[in-house]
């Protein structure tokens, strides 16, 4: 690994080690006016829209926000993916509007199949990769909405990966994601994970998903289980092919292999590899990281990689090592479908009137 994303890495490790609650490290403490500060940014950037100094826009179709209260990865692609399946399921046609965080450029793009991870960003090309549904990134989330909008009249619903702390643009329904990790400390950023307030009651069409086993604050939710779904080729994964049924894990277990991880927090990823028997060795990374160039040293046998990782690894650039893919999937208990059904109802188009007949 480069020495700067070995060293940005350490950094955001040790951050966040002062986040973890419910007690106060000393650490924390340390930057509580820090976060005093921030406190006192946010909410002038919010008084600055709910003053009317600043306009907020509406999207062509009703929009839901996935976003989380904490900084770092609790889930939230993995959840935008699971409710565009709902979402279909229950008769909506969904669009997903990203503003594609570690992309080159702020420009408004659709995010095609051939799309390069750095000019759409990894996660949105993830996205439409496992979805097929059209999704369209930019800075400027409000074009976004409309760009996909005038492009696929069909869609009916956008849902917002990430931008719950975006007031340009409003969210008619919001999903907030947690993880193990709750609230933390309930601090404020940088002295704790929370980018705003962790509230005492949900502000109304909000719901609450939580990535664990249980509910890991006093906000009631829903659960849902993210687990490995099995591991394949990068060159099968590229073409589209399904892990194996039984998910491949025997072919790699005995094999010594690394793992690279380019997530908010990759410790969990590299868990659920050791819990399926595999022998690793951990590489993480910086979130986003480019694999470019590779991370790994020359010679490298064999490395598995996150799907999110993978859309940045075409097979010609790997260089002779042999790269897998881990496939991951996050299924929401049951009763998440029928809260989500709720939710979009008072959105959804009124249903077009039964035809009568004409009197003889």
């Amino acid at each position: 690994m480069p020495l700067g994303a070995w060293g940005a890495a350490r950094m955001s490790a040790r951050l966040t080690a002062q986040w973890a609650g419910p007690d106060v490290a000393w650490g924390a403490r340390l930057l509580q006016p820090l976060s005093w500060l921030y406190a006192l940014l946010a909410g002038a950037h919010r008084a600055l829209y709910a003053g009317g100094l600043r306009r907020t826009l509406r999207a062509p179709v009703p929009l839901l926000v996935v976003g989380n209260l904490v900084a770092g990865g609790a889930g939230k692609t993995p959840t935008v993916m699971a409710l565009v399946a709902l979402l279909r399921q229950q008769g909506w046609t969904p669009g997903v509007i990203s503003r594609g965080h570690g992309r080159q450029g702020d420009a408004v793009q659709a995010v095609q199949r051939d799309s390069p991870a750095e000019s759409v960003g990894d996660e949105p090309l993830l996205i439409h990769l496992r979805t097929d549904a059209p999704v369209v990134v930019g800075r400027d989330r409000v074009a976004a909405a409309r760009a996909l909008c005038a492009a696929h009249p069909a869609v009916d619903i956008l849902v917002a990966d990430d931008g719950l702390q975006h007031h340009r643009l409003h969210h008619d329904m919001a999903v907030w994601v947690f993880d193990d990790r709750g609230a933390g400390n309930r601090l404020l950023l940088p002295a704790g994970p929370l980018r705003q307030p962790l509230p005492d009651r949900l502000p109304p069409h909000t719901l609450v998903l939580y990535n664990a086993a249980a509910p890991t604050t006093p906000l009631p939710g829903l659960t849902g289980q993210r687990q490995l779904s099995g591991v394949l080729p990068l060159e099968a994964w590229w073409q589209g092919a399904a892990p194996p049924v039984d998910g491949g894990w025997a072919l790699l277990r005995g094999r010594p292999l690394l793992a690279a991880a380019g997530l908010a927090r990759p410790e969990p990823f590299f868990a659920m590899l050791e819990s399926r028997g595999l022998l690793i060795s951990r590489l993480p990374l910086p979130d986003h990281a480019p694999f470019d160039p590779l991370p790994w040293p020359a010679g490298t046998a064999e490395v598995l990689v996150t799907e999110k990782d993978a859309v940045k690894l075409p097979p010609a650039r790997t260089a002779g090592t042999r790269v897998w893919v881990a496939t991951l999937d996050f299924q929401p208990e049951p009763a998440f479908a029928e809260a989500l059904r709720a939710l979009c109802a008072p959105f959804a188009p009124p249903s077009p009137p039964a035809p009568t007949e004409t009197p003889p």
